[in-house]
């Protein structure tokens, strides 16, 4: 897809082999990408921000187990990515009212935490 995908499939790759397994590279298609990228779009608007990156992750589970249920090409593939995005799109309030804003786009502050950790004191 780009530069940036095709070396993250090759660490990928070599992460797999140094733990004496041998993978094909993953290969991002443009159509399953979109998908991906409005499935977390959807997600970080409708919930919580943060979930975006793990509402992918799980869209990538599904895929691989409807894969291994049936081959299905990278069209098919974006089309099942699509109805769960399309489903939650749906369920979703007007207006977003996710994301953690509030449904104004402004993030509302945490609540406090206890005392500062070690770490945290030093940044």
């Amino acid at each position: 897809m780009n530069q940036v995908f095709e070396a993250l499939g090759q660490r990928w790759k070599k992460a797999a082999e140094r733990r004496g397994v041998k993978i094909e590279e993953p290969v991002l298609d443009p159509k399953i990408a979109e998908e991906l990228l409005e499935l977390a779009r959807v997600v970080a608007h409708t919930t919580e921000r943060r979930f975006a990156p793990l509402a992918t992750y799980t869209a990538g589970m599904a895929v691989e187990r409807l894969r291994e249920a049936r081959a299905e090409d990278a069209g098919a593939t974006a089309a099942f990515i699509r109805e769960v995005r399309e489903e939650l799109e749906r369920e979703s309030p007007p207006n977003g009212g996710g994301g953690g804003t509030g449904g104004r786009g402004v993030r509302e502050p945490r609540a406090p935490r206890g005392p500062a950790t070690r770490h945290e004191r030093s940044e």
